[in-house]
């Protein structure tokens, strides 16, 4: 049974595959030179690699810092009210977004003993300056703040205003 049923797959293979080519035209042959010439480097010394004579490594930038970062914009997103609503985000640790603006701050100060208690992590999406960045870390010491773009999770998660926390289970202001 066996035999035969590999035998029948085989036979209806060939068949297909030679009515298929039958089927093929040419649509425009428009000439041109072969590649071929383009492979003989690589075809010459197939199976062979000799590595260069030194690895030297790159040189890291002399100094990198979260400063390196700023300026910082997000166009998309502005001070403003935000309405809360529901989200099914499981397993997203708690995140606030937040700019260098007077809403901003009076948000942080009002909001810092929540947002040490759920151990959130801040996204700062509008700050010029270090200037800005330290004085927004320093109103929630113990509280990660880093200057990052917020386009990409405004647009997923539509909204277009800040100061907001995001957790698994939604966004409030």
């Amino acid at each position: 049974m066996k035999l035969h049923l590999t035998s029948l797959l085989m036979t209806s293979l060939v068949l297909f595959s030679t009515s298929t080519f039958a089927a093929l035209t040419v649509v425009g042959d428009l000439g041109g030179e072969s590649t071929s010439s383009y492979f003989d480097a690589i075809n010459a010394n197939a199976g062979e690699f000799t590595p260069p004579e030194t690895l030297a490594p790159s040189a890291p930038p002399s100094a990198v810092s979260i400063a390196s970062a700023l300026p910082v914009r997000t166009p998309e997103l502005t001070p403003g009210l935000v309405y809360s609503r529901a989200l099914n985000l499981s397993g997203m640790p708690p995140i606030f977004i937040v700019g260098d603006d007077d809403m901003s701050r009076k948000w942080l100060t009002l909001r810092a003993a929540d947002l040490k208690r759920l151990g959130a992590t801040g996204f700062v999406v509008n700050v010029s300056d270090k200037s800005g960045l330290v004085s927004l870390n320093s109103l929630v010491p113990g509280i990660e703040m880093a200057p990052a773009s917020g386009s990409d999770l405004a647009r997923r998660l539509q909204f277009s205003h800040y100061p907001l926390l995001i957790t698994e289970k939604g966004m409030v202001q």
